[in-house]
């Protein structure tokens, strides 16, 4: 038995029947505008993560300061035993 061979549709009658895309149908200059605007807000939510993230090392810095500066929670949250040492 010899194997059939298979008619495989050639690229360009495919891409032909293939219907217009939004990107096909818009002009070059609006693409490039719709790109830029998009790129430019990536930039500012990067921009607005990168703030908070800071605002809360910020926090967490000045409440650990804080905490260290409190004897109650260092006495409370030390790893020795002060009972040994009566």
């Amino acid at each position: 038995m010899a194997k059939k061979k298979r008619n495989v549709p050639s690229p360009s009658a495919y891409q032909a029947d293939k219907p217009a895309t939004l990107k096909d149908l818009l002009n070059p200059e609006l693409l490039q505008k719709l790109k830029e605007t998009s790129e430019t807000l990536k930039a500012t939510e990067a921009e607005r993560l990168e703030k908070e993230r800071q605002e809360r090392e910020a926090a967490r810095a000045a409440e650990q300061k804080r905490r260290d500066n409190d004897f109650e929670y260092l006495l409370e949250n030390s790893d020795m035993d002060w009972k040994r040492y009566k």
